[in-house]
């Protein structure tokens, strides 16, 4: 009889156990803890966190899974939950109003995820959350009020981010910190606060000052899990302990420079020169006129470890080159500016100038160049200026290896762009760009080369290989089309020959290789432009046959 009683009861326990577990999710596990039910889904492929949770659970542990964002709204029914761990997931957007169903919620763990940033007025939904966990995470920024909504926190885990600056203001603001600092010695017995802000990348200056202090000045009940925070910036204190390192004080960045007025004779080269102080480090830019049209080479160097120089390099000085260049030097405190006027002086004679036309009575300055793709061909643009009041009529000859005669478009003033379309593929073309009917100067032409009409993309592959050997940028057009700029002592179709009939015998090149890479051919947008109007005059002339005689 004790037997049969014995067999009844367990019955019974078995009953009420899995009674007690409706709510559990297949796959994953359900208990019964002292502090309340208990639900874990390790490893589970969970998307999203379920919505047929009870409201009777206490912990939710979710973890390996590609859950990827915690939406507004996604703890709706579940008002009890007190310790939520969902470590090791894909996590990468909390939004604004995640937590709100959240009131009872005293642990959130999020180790292992990666988050970039946390809304972190969220947390004035969850009063009694003791237990913060954000730690190998992608946070790179804490902002000065992110605890204030954290009174009751104890434990602030945000150790292996990203974190390079953080203010000392983010602690003073923290409730926490500032009823310690209220009662002092006549406060009651704190429980342990305990921080951990190791293993994340420091930039150790005036930025880091508070931050040093407060870490030097950290007592009980303050813990710091790690003290030895170790700077990885600027590179000259790299690998230095942030409490030992001496910073100074912040400064907005002070401009000088040896001559605020240059003088370069025309043809010449010249280097403008910017010397700036700050701290943090300053970033130095430099704007003038024809910043679109003429990209100079910088170069920066650094002077002291709050000091740099920036030298902007003008080779072969154009007339048009004269004008005032802005150096500007900012920082996160502030930004100042220093203007350094520039005069290109003209010389008695200028043959031979690169992009530059010569006659006795009027010269002209012109860079023409291709910007982009249209439906049917390319976009060509020009800059030009010319030593005359007035404005003037320019012509456009363009020409082909496989066309019997050549395009001449006479150009109305105020026109800066054409449109060549019908490109034929496998050609060679070049346009040229000059005053009236003048004959096109050295370096006022530009040569493009349609690619075989070959879709596929294999057969782009081993187009881009030939540009790079040809020091050719690809266009994408229809046809394949790409360009290089004609330019140094060789020209690219020159160079080209002279180092493919080298290859042949020698396996050499000449060492005067042509600077073909042109600022021009930068970021060419991929947008199709198609229909540009001209008021422009077209005639074929036809191309007068050689070696006839």
């Amino acid at each position: 009889m004790a037997f049969v009683f014995y067999c009844f009861f367990q019955v019974l326990g078995f009953w009420d156990t899995h009674a007690a577990q409706p709510f559990c999710l297949p796959g994953c596990t359900c208990s019964e803890e002292s502090f309340g039910r208990s639900l874990q889904c390790m490893s589970m492929p969970l998307g999203k966190i379920p919505g047929n949770f009870l409201e009777e659970l206490k912990q939710v542990k979710i973890e390996n899974s590609p859950l990827f964002e915690l939406p507004r709204g996604v703890f709706t029914n579940m008002s009890t939950l007190e310790y939520l761990w969902l470590n090791f997931n894909n996590v990468t957007v909390i939004h604004l109003g995640a937590l709100e169903d959240l009131p009872e919620l005293r642990e959130l763990r999020l180790e292992g995820n990666k988050l970039r940033s946390v809304p972190w007025t969220a947390f004035g939904a969850t009063p009694l959350l003791q237990v913060l966990d954000l730690k190998h995470n992608r946070i790179d920024a804490l902002p000065e009020l992110a605890l204030q909504f954290l009174a009751n926190l104890t434990y602030f885990d945000i150790s292996s981010n990203r974190l390079t600056v953080v203010s000392k203001g983010v602690f003073l603001n923290w409730p926490v910190y500032q009823k310690h600092q209220q009662h002092g010695c006549r406060a009651e017995i704190f429980s342990s606060m305990v921080l951990a802000l190791h293993n994340n990348p420091w930039v150790c200056d005036c930025r880091l000052r508070g931050l040093a202090q407060f870490v030097k000045s950290i007592s009980p009940p303050f813990i710091l899990v790690n003290s030895y925070l170790i700077c990885q910036g600027p590179v000259a204190k790299a690998g230095q302990l942030l409490h030992e390192t001496k910073l100074g004080v912040c400064m907005k960045p002070n401009i000088s420079t040896p001559s605020a007025n240059v003088t370069i004779q025309v043809g010449k080269n010249g280097t403008l020169q910017c010397l700036a102080q700050a701290s943090p480090l300053p970033t130095i830019a430099w704007k003038y006129p024809l910043s679109t049209w003429r990209e100079f080479d910088v170069l920066t160097s650094l002077i002291t470890e709050d000091t740099i120089l920036s030298q902007l390099v003008i080779p072969t000085a154009h007339l048009i080159d004269s004008g005032d260049y802005t150096c500007m030097a900012f920082n996160s405190i502030s930004r100042s500016s220093l203007v350094i006027s520039l005069y290109i002086q003209p010389a008695q004679a200028m043959p031979g100038l690169h992009s530059l036309s010569i006659s006795s009575e009027i010269s002209a300055y012109v860079d023409l160049r291709v910007v982009k793709q249209t439906v049917h061909g390319i976009l060509l643009e020009w800059l030009t200026v010319t030593n005359l009041l007035e404005e003037q009529w320019f012509t456009l000859y363009i020409t082909s290896d496989e066309a019997l005669g050549k395009k001449v478009v006479h150009i109305g003033p105020g026109i800066n762009t054409y449109a060549v379309d019908d490109l034929l593929p496998a050609t060679e073309y070049q346009a040229c760009l000059s005053l009236r009917s003048q004959p096109p100067a050295q370096g006022q032409c530009v040569v493009f080369v349609t690619g075989k009409d070959d879709g596929g993309l294999e057969g782009r592959e081993r187009l881009l290989h030939v540009t790079v050997v040809l020091c050719a940028v690809l266009l994408a057009l229809p046809v394949g089309a790409y360009v290089w700029s004609a330019q140094g002592p060789y020209n690219c179709s020159e160079w080209c020959f002279c180092c493919c009939f080298h290859h042949r015998k020698t396996l050499r090149c000449p060492q005067a290789v042509p600077q073909c890479k042109n600022s021009s051919f930068k970021d060419l947008p991929a947008a199709y432009e198609d229909g540009e109007s001209h008021k422009v005059v077209e005639e074929n002339e036809e191309i007068e046959k050689e070696g006839n005689s």
